[in-house]
Parts: C-alpha cells; sequence; structure tokens
C-alpha cells in the first residue's frame, strides 16, 4: 500500500509537420504569473473524514476485478475520497516555434488519480467508461499523447517504470497494489514530494481520435524512461473495459490559457494553429461530440 510518512471532455504518429514545441521552464511568458485556476480542483467534493484509506478500499475490492472493481473507484472518487495532494492543479507550458510565438499553458493534476488520504492512498486503474466517468463529473478531461510527453518532460519528480511480470494477475487488485507499493518505495528513496508534477509512475489512458475511430478501445501511451522515450507508444490494443496495474488516470483540466486568455480546450483542440501544441493527429473537431457518443457506446 502507499503509505507515505508525514506527510471535460476534451495524438501520436505524426501526421505531417509537426512543429517543435518547447515546455518551458525557467523562461515563463509574462502573463504565466496567472497560474491556473484551481476552481476545478476546488469543485471536487471534499474528502469524508471517516472515509476508506487506500489499503481499507484495497481490501474491499481484493476478491473484485473489472467493472465492479471500476464501480467501486467511481463511487469513492466521486464521493471525494481522493488524497489532498491531487487537488491542485499544475501549470504545464507549451510553445510552438512555427506560429508567431504562440503559448499554451495547460493545468493538470500532478499525479494519477488514487482513492485514499495523503498518509495511505492507492493509485486506482480504471477502464475508459470509468475514467471519462469521473473526468466529466469533476469537469477535465485526458490528455492526448503530446500533453503525456509535455507532462513528463516537464516533471519535477520522474519516476523509473517498474514493470511486474506478465500474466492474467497483472489485471488482479493484488498486482496494483504491489506495484503501489513499489512505486512508494521508489518515491521515498528519491525524497519525492507529494504534489509536485510527478511522471513515470504509470502508462496513461489518452483521448486521440482513434477512440472513435475505433470505438469499443480504450487508448494507452506513455510510461516513459526518458524524454521522448515511452515504453508504451500509442496503442488501441486493449478493449475499453481492459485496466491493468501499469495503467493510471490523469485528469487535465477543461480549460487551458493561449497567450494568456482562458479557452476552452475542446475549442483548443479544433484549431489548427493551437492543436498543433497539444496534439500530432491534427485539428480534433467535436471531441465533446464524439466523447458523447462514445460513452453512449460504452454504457
Amino acid at each position: 500500500m502507499h503509505a507515505v510518512p508525514g506527510g471535460p471532455w476534451r495524438g501520436w504518429f505524426h501526421a505531417g509537420i509537426v512543429a517543435a514545441v518547447w515546455v518551458i521552464g525557467a523562461r515563463a511568458p509574462a502573463w504565466a504569473h496567472l497560474g491556473c485556476d484551481q476552481s476545478a480542483a476546488a469543485a471536487i467534493p471534499q474528502r469524508a473524514p471517516h472515509a476508506l484509506t487506500g489499503s481499507q478500499f484495497a481490501r474491499q475490492v481484493e476478491h473484485v476485478s473489472g467493472t465492479a472493481r471500476d464501480a467501486a473507484i467511481d463511487a469513492e472518487l466521486l464521493s471525494g475520497n481522493l488524497p489532498q495532494f491531487l487537488r491542485r492543479l499544475v501549470p504545464v507550458t507549451l510553445r510552438d516555434a512555427d506560429s508567431a510565438g504562440t503559448e499554451v499553458v495547460v493545468c493538470v493534476l500532478p499525479d494519477y488519480l488514487a482513492v485514499g488520504s495523503n498518509r495511505d492512498f492507492v493509485f486506482v486503474p480504471m477502464g475508459l467508461r470509468a475514467a471519462l466517468t469521473v473526468a466529466d463529473r469533476f469537469g477535465f478531461t485526458l490528455p492526448t499523447p503530446k500533453l503525456v510527453d509535455a507532462i513528463y518532460a516537464a516533471a519535477a519528480t520522474r519516476l523509473a517504470p517498474i514493470p511486474l511480470p506478465a500474466g492474467d494477475q497483472m489485471r488482479s487488485t493484488a498486482y496494483f497494489v504491489r506495484h503501489n507499493d513499489l512505486i512508494s518505495q521508489e518515491r521515498e528513496q528519491l525524497g519525492a514530494v507529494l504534489g509536485d508534477l510527478t511522471a513515470g509512475d504509470k502508462k496513461d489512458l489518452v483521448l486521440t481520435s482513434r477512440l472513435w475511430r475505433f470505438p469499443g478501445r480504450v487508448a494507452i501511451y506513455g510510461w516513459h524512461i526518458a524524454e521522448r522515450r515511452p515504453i508504451q507508444p500509442l496503442s488501441t490494443f486493449h478493449g475499453a473495459r481492459y485496466a491493468d496495474y501499469s495503467h493510471g488516470v490523469r485528469l487535465v483540466s477543461g480549460t487551458v490559457y493561449v497567450n494568456g486568455l482562458r479557452t476552452r480546450m475542446a475549442e483548443a483542440l479544433a484549431q489548427p494553429a493551437i492543436a498543433r501544441l497539444l496534439t500530432s493527429e491534427g485539428p480534433l473537431t467535436d471531441v465533446t461530440g464524439h466523447l458523447s457518443a462514445l460513452m453512449d457506446r460504452l454504457n
């Protein structure tokens, strides 16, 4: 178990010329002091005083899997049972060198969704429907593969991926608890701080047009070992209900800032000059409609 001492609807193989993208660290734009609007994170229900810890939840779902476990995870997250360190949005800033200096700030949760408290939490892999349900209810979305790359490049804490032996057990609760413990140990060895932007610990469920081109599938990408070196290329091999220990769900705010101006993520993804910073697929139009139709099919 991950015990730590002290402590809205919205890409990947190149489809033409892709502009160079830089993640901005110290060289932030003049308006970057605006940071991220924290209202979406603040709107997540508060954790109840006697909510289950991560360890307790893991025991509760020890012999549960698939959609039944997803339902239990959704119930905990939607009730507000997630750690305090996940209730803050962190800015990731991108610049397109070929689009007149356009800069986009995307606001993301610092790590993957987990159930429990800061002292005792467990990361929770989910099928696509469960992940999209939580994202939609909280007013967030999933990252694109390009954003997963940018998050890794900007991360203050980069954890080394910890693959476990493959097999049917990969989807079991025991396996994701074991992986959770290994991540906890690595974090402690590094002296990593909860709430810092963290990457490398999980593969991401991602947003891609493949989801509506091949409905019934989940899209997975990431688990970086270095910048531009993910273990997992973009894949829609698994069905939408599939989830194993290596999967994580990182939420991204439905609001982005384009040269300091608030813009809906769905609108930004539809505009060619902006979308090229966010996805390698070209503009993604009517993302809201596509995901709504997808959810109808997954129900």
